[in-house]
């Protein structure tokens, strides 16, 4: 399998069905950029270094999700609106095991 399915609220409410590539090691926040399901510049800010949280998520699914590192831990203490559910997008590469993942894109910050 090279693409999978996931279901991203955009920041307006509106729901997408879209397809990630697999084979192409990006992480979540780069195919929400790729899909320009955020506004430009309002996502991604540091590059997807867990500096910023400008891709917090929320989580929707029951997927097993790699461990939270220490940075993305210590970005989410330093935000607003974080839930249980929260993840930081850049944190997230695209496996085959989050096929037909459903997430949320928090507010911008």
């Amino acid at each position: 399998m090279s693409d999978i399915n996931i279901t991203i609220t955009d920041r307006n409410g509106e729901k997408h069905n879209i397809e990630a590539p697999t084979d192409m090691a990006m992480n979540l926040m780069e195919v929400i950029r790729m899909y320009e399901l955020a506004d430009e510049g309002t996502i991604g800010v540091c590059g997807g270094m867990a500096m910023c949280a400008s891709c917090q998520c929320y989580i929707i699914s029951n997927h097993k999700l790699p461990e939270m590192q220490d940075e993305e831990e210590a970005m989410l203490s330093e935000v607003f609106d974080v839930k249980e559910n929260s993840r930081l997008t850049c944190q997230i590469p695209i496996t085959e095991d989050l096929n037909n993942l459903e997430i949320e894109i928090a507010k911008e910050i």
